[in-house]
């Protein structure tokens, strides 16, 4: 159901997951304007869902009263804020800037400061669960920022979410999606690597992960992606080029912080094995190909 204390809503970025993101929030009846660097992919949503489309970023922003933003990176989530054409130029004071890209935290404390300058709100909203969990409106989304701004746009986020949660003041909520990451790097490696095990043994992976998969070791990577990885199919999902962007993030924020992340840092690594095999595209579970091929070709 529509949230009647918010009408009008702006959304940056229409790739794999802002694109059905932005359509759960027209079909649940509020007035969207989108923006998109490939134009022809914006005017292809609007025909899909109605709303209308912005040209800029400060184009699609004017009037909203939430903005919200789903692009690649830190320099992407730069252009659509900031300068003559970025959506901080045409936000009205009170209004309320959500990023639901993952990006660094120094990003973040440099966005927030930007738009607090200018009477507005910004939440940073990293999500998981991937283009299916987008698709099915059933994201993961962890929340920093000031509560009163959080409680204010909870319930247009839960248009698409399963939980929604803030979890302290301004970056805390890319500290969390860092968080998800390492545990993530971790899973897959060991999943993986229990498949080729599995593989060298003579076992049939297919039955192995019936029986594990219902005790400790069952994860969403193994209920979701075991039957892929066993396929040999990795032409889905989350690419490796964009993980090795997430882990590069969180261990240069470890290295800030003090933390110790010597598995993330050795995964990071085999991701880059990936990417040399030519599947930086390929999705992240990608790192037990790279075990059927001895991790070297």
């Amino acid at each position: 159901m529509m949230d009647k204390s918010i009408t009008k809503l702006a959304f940056l970025g229409l790739g794999v997951m802002g694109y059905p993101m932005a359509g759960h929030l027209a079909k649940a009846g509020h007035s969207v304007t989108v923006y998109n660097r490939t134009t022809a992919k914006a005017q292809a949503w609007v025909d899909e869902h109605g709303g209308s489309l912005g040209e800029t970023p400060a184009e699609a922003a004017r009037g909203a009263e939430v903005v919200m933003a789903c692009v690649g990176n830190d320099d992407d989530l730069r252009s659509v804020c900031l300068g003559p054409d970025g959506a901080f130029a045409t936000m009205s004071e009170g209004s309320t800037f959500v990023d639901h890209t993952t990006v660094s935290a120094a990003v973040t404390a440099e966005l927030h400061a930007a738009a607090k300058a200018k009477g507005i709100a910004f939440v940073d909203a990293p999500v998981s669960g991937g283009q299916a969990g987008a698709e099915g409106g059933q994201l993961s989304i962890m929340c920093g920022g000031a509560q009163a701004d959080y409680d204010w746009i909870e319930p247009v986020i839960n248009t698409y979410a399963k939980l929604c949660r803030r979890i302290g003041e301004s970056g805390a909520g890319q500290m969390t999606k860092m968080c998800n990451q390492i545990a993530i790097a971790g899973l897959v490696q060991g999943l993986s690597e229990a498949l080729h095990f599995a593989s060298k043994a003579g076992l049939d992976g297919a039955s192995v992960v019936e029986v594990i998969s219902q005790g400790a070791a069952g994860s969403w990577q193994m209920s979701n992606r075991y039957q892929t990885m066993l396929d040999d199919h990795f032409d889905h999902g989350f690419a490796v080029d964009w993980m090795r962007k997430d882990l590069a993030i969180c261990l240069s924020t470890a290295e800030e912080n003090g933390a110790s992340l010597p598995i993330t840092a050795l995964v990071d690594q085999f991701y880059k094995d990936v990417q040399k095999m030519g599947g930086g595209r390929w999705d992240t579970s990608a790192l037990f190909k790279r075990l059927q091929n001895d991790g070297t070709k």
